[in-house]
């Protein structure tokens, strides 16, 4: 078995999911995690052909977050659309990412995950609160490439 197919159990990935559509409830915005096992390229480069993709941005207002992660190459990169990008505090992925880094060096994968899903979950909705009529413009789910 890879470290991709270790990485999180079925139970976690629900539990990712449930973070997922708990923190898009507040908001217009929406986050997307994306695994892989490795990336043949610089992973910040990697995670914008991955954003890209997923078609992160096509959300109305540019508020698509994406979590990404290259498991076996122990990389994490969080890309924020220029929406979101223009109203969070300058250091505010960087510091997301810290958070996340913190629980996966005590061995809580999906414990990170769903801490950096909050955490850009309200700084959307800080920005881009929920309104009527907004919908889910993205799905829920966690791709893996």
């Amino acid at each position: 078995m890879s470290k991709l197919e270790d990485f999180l159990t079925q139970k976690e990935e629900a539990e990712i999911i449930a973070a997922i559509r708990k923190a898009e409830s507040n908001t217009s915005g929406e986050i997307r995690v994306h695994l892989e096992a490795t990336s043949k390229i610089d992973a910040f480069d990697r995670a914008a052909e991955v954003f890209d993709l997923l078609h992160m941005e096509n959300t109305k207002l540019g508020n698509g977050v994406l979590i990404y992660i290259a498991v076996e190459d122990r990389t994490l990169v969080i890309m924020g659309d220029k929406g979101i990008n223009d109203v969070v505090p300058p250091d505010f992925w960087e510091s997301t990412k810290d958070a996340i880094i913190d629980r996966f060096r005590a061995g809580e994968m999906s414990r990170g995950l769903i801490d950096g899903i909050l955490m850009a979950g309200e700084q959307l909705k800080k920005h881009f609160p929920h309104k009527k009529g907004d919908i889910n413009e993205l799905p829920d789910t966690i791709s893996v490439g």
